[in-house]
């Protein structure tokens, strides 16, 4: 018999942190004896929904043991518990995903046993910020979004919410993220500080640091990220989750607000490989919207990712470790366009250093370990990806194009309702009174350096120095090392240093880190994805890296199944109800 949950089938709403939650009620009738007779209900729901993976909840509907009404409530219900500290969550959709969640359960009702359920039938799953829900606010994570009467609400959907809303997800709301997905911490001006779920004090990094702590903490059980300059991968290496960076193209951009459109990416967030397989595998396809998604099908490996998945996978393959990433070279984010002189580029390439801190360094020669328990040969030789590389990497420039994409974007998914409607920089600046901010309509520089003038890429005669010579350049060298040396992939940190104590200001100014090297993957386009590595002695996760072969998704997908059940590193975070620094902008 299915049992009960011993909570909200009325709903009520507790306002924490300025939303609104479902909170906490008896399912049950009110008798004397009813709390002692739900408690053991409510012991199993949290156990078996506590960490519960796709296929494990896909059981438990099949079986009957729970609704898609009484999942979501649970996790409305933790949410509505800790978020007030970890502000993952921007914005509940409660009524959307209540919505679904009951639609989901007549049609289970109505077929029984021969529903036809898709491959995320019934996952509560939560959306980055800056990734357009219909209806909802994409805040981006700025203020500016949000001013009332000129909110910038979502017309439709993004290509991958439509794709998960098709395979049977429900969306429970939108995740925290840093002002247009620009930094490498998770402190927005839309809604503040997202502390760490290991530990509040800490920052799970940026810009999809809503979303991991979200997945990590049992909010939801995935999510998706962007990545710009390694937005999905450091984060996730921060919480003991995976993240995936797939080769570019394969998922569709459509109706995810830009910060940098030829750098930017989108995948999935889970705390399992054979999770994020599933996610990716609802993601992935062409778009005819989305031009970079074309032709896509005849590269990439076919899904469903979860074929790839093999415990052996490991065995025999060989992996090179970026010279350039112990040597903490460093590669200036969005590149030294080519009219900058050598003085000002050398700065930039010195100031983009982000040196290997020893317990990172530490943590990582652990980490190999696992890979050569699983049967993998990892490479030391300081021809793999030297400096040099990083030198070339640093020339692949984005920063003249930067505005091409804000425009696109707010095109086809700006606000359609009100007076005050805007789809493009111009319209926005008369709607609101202000213009734009210059880090999504370009025209930004440091050092009291002339602005980059912004213009479109195809029409740019510069392009090719600015872009795709450098471009090709560094990918050739990244496949040249491959070949050269017979090997399948590379495996790194994924972040320099550890997570950060935001308690303690460096230098004197708020923390802005961790830092990574990886953003040559955005630049190149590569797959790569970052799985559980283990722990600092902190009691802080340690993420590590694998990238590989262009489309080969379902390899590198294979790779991490088969380290993650070697080393069996992911464990759960101990949250708190009380922290510090909980509403830090």
């Amino acid at each position: 018999m299915k049992k009960r949950l011993n909570f909200c089938c009325l709903v009520v709403f507790l306002s924490i942190s300025g939303l609104h939650y479902l909170s906490a009620q008896a399912a049950t009738p009110s008798t004397d004896d009813s709390a002692a007779q739900a408690a053991a209900p409510q012991a199993t729901i949290d156990s078996d929904l506590l960490e519960v993976t796709v296929p494990q909840l896909e059981e438990l509907y099949r079986s009957h043991k729970y609704t898609v009404t009484e999942v979501v409530q649970w996790y409305l219900v933790r949410i509505a518990k800790y978020n007030g500290i970890y502000r993952a969550v921007q914005n509940v959709d409660l009524s959307g995903a209540m919505a679904t969640a009951t639609e989901e359960d007549a049609q289970a009702k109505v077929a029984g046993d021969t529903l036809k359920r898709g491959p995320m039938w019934g996952v509560p799953i939560v959306i980055k910020a800056n990734t357009s829900v219909k209806g909802l606010i994409t805040t981006d994570g700025w203020k500016g979004y949000m001013i009332p009467g000129h909110e910038l609400i979502a017309p439709s959907d993004a290509t991958i919410v439509a794709k998960f809303r098709a395979a049977g997800a429900v969306i429970l709301g939108q995740t925290n993220m840093p002002d247009f997905a620009a930094s490498d911490t998770n402190r927005s001006t839309a809604y503040g500080r997202t502390g760490n779920a290991y530990d509040v004090r800490f920052s799970p990094g940026g810009s999809s640091g809503g979303t991991v702590t979200a997945v990590t903490a049992n909010f939801a059980l995935l999510g998706n990220g962007t990545d710009t300059g390694n937005s999905i991968r450091m984060p996730a290496a921060t919480s003991a989750v995976v993240g995936v960076f797939p080769t570019r193209g394969l998922v569709s951009l459509t109706g995810i607000a830009p910060l940098d459109w030829l750098l930017d990416n989108t995948g999935p967030i889970a705390r399992d490989v054979t999770d994020a397989a599933i996610a990716l595998g609802v993601m992935a396809g062409e778009d005819l919207i989305d031009p970079q998604t074309s032709g896509s099908a005849s590269k990439a490996q076919p899904a469903p990712y979860t074929q790839y998945l093999n415990a052996d996978a490991l065995k025999g393959k060989r992996f090179g470790v970026p010279a350039f990433i112990l040597q903490g070279a460093g590669i200036p984010f969005q590149g030294i366009p080519t009219a900058e002189s050598l003085s000002d580029a050398a700065k930039d390439r010195e100031g983009a250093r982000i040196p290997l801190r020893p317990e990172t360094r530490e943590a990582f020669m652990k980490a190999i370990e696992g890979l050569r328990s699983a049967g993998a040969t990892v490479v030391f030789d300081d021809s793999i990806l030297p400096d040099s590389f990083a030198e070339t990497a640093s020339h692949v420039c984005t920063l003249p194009y930067v505005e091409e994409g804000t425009e696109k974007f707010l095109l086809n998914y700006g606000p359609n309702q009100g007076p005050d409607q805007y789809h493009s920089s111009e319209e926005y600046q008369k709607a609101v009174g202000s213009p734009l901010p210059s880090t999504i309509i370009g025209g930004m520089n440091s050092d009291g350096r002339p602005p980059i003038i912004q213009v479109m890429l195809e029409s740019d005669p510069k392009r090719d120095a600015n872009y795709f010579t450098p471009r090709q350049k560094t990918l050739d060298a990244y496949l040249e090392t491959l070949d050269r040396l017979h090997l399948d992939g590379y495996v790194y940190p994924a972040t320099q240093m550890p997570p950060p104590d935001e308690t303690m200001p460096q230098d004197g100014h708020l923390s802005e880190g961790p830092h990574s090297d990886t953003s040559w993957v955005n630049m190149i386009g590569v797959p790569a994805v970052v799985v559980p590595g283990g722990f600092y002695p902190s009691g802080l996760p340690f993420g590590l890296e694998i990238s590989a072969r262009p489309w080969r998704d379902g390899d590198l997908l294979g790779w991490a199944y088969a380290y993650e059940q070697t080393t069996h590193h992911r464990t759960p975070p101990v949250l708190v109800e009380k922290g510090l620094l909980p509403n830090m902008p």
